[in-house]
């Protein structure tokens, strides 16, 4: 997980438990319960203007990847060094003369100014400068006294940087063993990985995606599933459940259990199919190739099962009290369903510990062995 933050005087309330972003009864901005990592870096105008001109590949245009040029460019602002520079007009210069260079060889009209900049730095340091702190220590620390700490990610793993469908990915590491580390913590604190899929395959923005269904089928998994971007809004493109992909996806994480969601989606089709393999070029392959272009090319070679009916939601959350109050796990669900889940599991090669047949928390399903 990447500490990146990125800070907005436009932007200034929101709230989660235990840390709240607001106004105070007087008006003024008041930041209570939050903590961020002195090395995480700011995003500012500046990268959102860079981010807003290449729509090729389908990012958000929050600017997270021209700060993480800046990053690995070793350019980049962090809140812990904010300090050093927020009176340094030789920093500001030079930044802002950096900045609109940049701008004018993208081919960028919007400019930044030193006023502008040092009223931005200003205005995050007058505003958090006492919540950034060592968030790794605090985390080991934490964690040494048995505390139950969350790290909470962004991105599927074929967003992945490193190992995704590249160049249609997002910049940062979207696999389990970064979370450790952007955390600051050891990897060892980490001793169970949950793969979380969805019982077919989506995705948003360009990229290829061999399992694509542009027919009523698609249609039918993007409707029923309600497959429209978190951020973005754009439609999601949907396709059958992708084992090629999923082998990847453990073998990078490594999974010790999948929780399958969104299963009751499925319902109501007459046939239900999983990619099992790709052919590229006439040859059958078993992996998925690194090269954008050769993944554009392969053609997904299915099985198929029978499939089940559909349910409204209350009959699915009657299904899952029953399946959980009784311990009955898995064996409730259709026989198709069940037939499903067991083809996810062996071509995967992990178990499912969960399935989700609804999108309320009451809607899933806990394994019985």
């Amino acid at each position: 997980m990447h500490l990146i933050l990125g800070v907005m005087r436009k932007l200034t309330h929101g709230s989660r438990q235990g840390a709240k972003i607001g106004r105070n009864q007087q008006g003024n901005h008041e930041v209570t319960g939050l903590h961020v990592s002195e090395r995480a870096h700011i995003i500012l105008p500046y990268h959102r203007y860079l981010d807003g001109l290449d729509k090729k590949i389908g990012t958000t245009g929050r600017g997270i990847g021209p700060t993480y040029a800046d990053k690995i460019n070793r350019i980049g602002l962090r809140f812990g060094d904010i300090d050093e520079v927020r009176k340094d007009n030789s920093w500001y210069e030079s930044t802002v003369t950096r900045m609109n260079a940049s701008l004018d060889a993208a081919g960028c009209s919007q400019r930044i100014s030193v006023e502008d900049l040092t009223a931005d730095v200003n205005w995050i340091w007058d505003n958090y400068a006492s919540s950034i702190g060592n968030t790794g220590l605090m985390l080991d620390n934490a964690l040494k006294m048995d505390e139950h700490v969350i790290l909470e990610g962004a991105q599927g793993c074929l967003l992945d940087i490193d190992q995704g469908t590249f160049p249609f990915v997002t910049s940062s590491i979207t696999s389990r063993g970064n979370s450790t580390h952007g955390a600051g913590i050891h990897p060892g604190h980490v001793t169970e990985v949950i793969g979380i899929t969805k019982a077919y395959i989506t995705r948003v923005g360009n990229g290829a995606m061999p399992t694509e269904l542009e027919d009523e089928t698609g249609d039918h998994l993007g409707t029923v599933g309600h497959e429209f971007g978190t951020t973005t809004g754009r439609k999601r493109r949907c396709g059958w459940f992708d084992a090629v992909v999923m082998r990847h996806a453990n073998r990078i994480n490594g999974f010790t259990g999948l929780a399958l969601t969104k299963l009751d989606v499925l319902g109501g089709l007459d046939e239900l199919k999983i990619c099992v393999a790709y052919e590229l070029d006439g040859k059958e392959i078993r992996e998925m190739p690194s090269s954008a272009s050769a993944l554009a090319r392969c053609k997904p070679i299915y099985i198929s099962m029978p499939g089940f009916p559909s349910h409204s939601l209350t009959e699915w959350l009657g299904i899952a009290k029953k399946a959980n109050d009784e311990g009955l796990g898995y064996s409730v669900l259709p026989s198709a369903a069940q037939h499903y889940i067991k083809q996810v599991e062996n071509l995967v090669g992990v178990p499912c510990t969960s399935v989700g047949v609804g999108p309320d928390r009451d809607a899933t399903i806990d394994r019985v062995d």
